[in-house]
């Protein structure tokens, strides 16, 4: 008697639509890390920019997260293709201006700030669309394959676009450099052209206006006690996170005496932390639950930071700095992939982009706010003492989670029911 071969389970990798946004969100995450390197050392080396212009730059770069609600809003109510397209094109055009300033003897710190904006809200706009898209792009079983594919490509291309920023910016200057960042958004505006996948709004077709819409959207995760809990874990952790990375590659390259390649390698070696976390996620998560994996990945975070305050010059700290900001993102990939997965599986699919939209708006938004108490601080005290404080502030995340009923959380709950949001009411 022949038994017939029991089917291969099919994996988010099966799906044509699925590989086009993994390509698109590898290639602009690659190049973007190389502007990760390459922008800072501009500001800091060549514009000679003060510690003040370092957080007016932080600021502004965070600022488009204010419109994070609407982006949101238009998620939900129209196709996410052309918003994908639009906003990749947006940011290269943005780009190629550094390069053209540099050329013509006229880049200042103001038009970095302008172009930080730019690409601020494309981000924005980009991230919404594509996070809220994937739900649709794979099976329900698929969601936590998806995603840790999706971690573990974006943590290759951050590394190897991070480590590629550090040649480059050595070979042809910062500026040069930036054009890669360019081309990557013009190549994931072609895979998302190329993607092919029907879309409907989600949303009520008769127009009440955006602001009902975001309305809406801000009570249903108001009262969904998952989704809640975990946003507000990501938003305090974000702000002290964005305190830290104010002054994070100034306090390397200044005060610890890195060159641009070594901060270049520091990143990349974190960077590869980052990969493995993303492929392991959802075996870690199998292992000990999905409530522990996220709980972990946030406590990771304020003790990584510990290295970092005591570090001095020399390559023996640089060693242990990169070291350290492995296991960090380790961490903090595992952890990001399961509570996406989480917050898009409870999620009822008509506010797939506002829930992802009140995320963006209370964590990155926080980032400006941090930026301004980052250079507040700094003026008050020393850059390391502001590094310590947003250090501090990272506790505050863990014992939310820990106070919650995710920390006994150990498999992804059906979605569950919530009291209505009158959509369009």
């Amino acid at each position: 008697m022949t038994v017939a071969a029991r089917p291969a389970k099919a994996t988010a990798w099966s799906s044509p639509a699925f590989r086009f946004l993994l390509g698109s969100e590898a290639v602009t995450l690659s190049g973007s890390a190389v502007s990760t390197v390459a922008l800072p050392t501009l500001a800091v080396l060549e514009l000679r920019a003060s510690t003040t212009e370092v957080a007016v730059l932080a600021f502004f770069g965070q600022l488009p997260s204010a419109v994070a609600l609407w982006a949101g809003a238009l998620s939900d109510r129209h196709p996410k293709r052309p918003q994908l397209i639009a906003s990749d094109l947006a940011a290269a055009g943005a780009l190629v201006t550094i390069p053209a300033a540099v050329l013509a003897g006229a880049l200042t710190v103001g038009q970095l700030c302008a172009v930080a904006v730019v690409l601020g809200a494309a981000k924005v706009l980009r991230d919404t669309a594509a996070i809220s898209l994937l739900p649709a792009l794979v099976d329900p079983g698929q969601l936590h394959d998806a995603n840790a594919k999706i971690g573990a490509a974006s943590s290759v291309a951050d590394s190897a676009g991070t480590n590629a920023g550090a040649v480059l910016v050595g070979a042809v200057g910062p500026a040069r450099s930036v054009l890669v960042d360019a081309l990557s958004f013009v190549v994931s505006a072609v895979l998302i052209w190329r993607m092919r996948v029907p879309e409907v709004a989600t949303a009520p077709r008769a127009r009440t206006g955006l602001s009902r819409d975001i309305a809406d959207g801000v009570r249903y995760v108001a009262r969904q006690p998952t989704i809640r809990t975990v946003i507000a874990a990501l938003s305090t952790l974000s702000f002290g996170l964005a305190v830290m990375n104010t002054y994070w590659a100034y306090y390397l390259l200044d005060r610890l005496g890195a060159s641009p390649t070594v901060l270049g390698v520091i990143m990349g070696v974190g960077g590869a932390g980052g990969v493995a976390g993303a492929l392991v996620a959802p075996r870690i998560a199998a292992r000990i639950g999905i409530g522990p994996t996220i709980i972990v990945g946030f406590a990771v975070s304020p003790l990584a930071q510990v290295p970092l305050l005591c570090a001095g010059p020399g390559p023996r700290w640089q060693i242990v700095l990169a070291a350290t900001l492995a296991g960090q993102l380790f961490w903090a990939t595992a952890s990001g992939t399961s509570q996406r997965s989480l917050r898009q599986a409870v999620c009822d699919p008509n506010f797939q982009g506002r829930m992802q939209s009140a995320s963006t708006t209370l964590t990155a938004g926080a980032r400006p706010l941090a930026a301004a108490t980052a250079g507040g601080l700094v003026l008050l005290l020393d850059v390391r003492a502001t590094l310590a404080i947003g250090a501090l502030l990272q506790v505050v995340p863990v014992v939310l989670l820990l106070a919650s009923p995710i920390r006994a959380l150990r498999e992804i709950p059906a979605r569950a029911a919530v009291p209505p949001a009158r959509e369009g009411a």
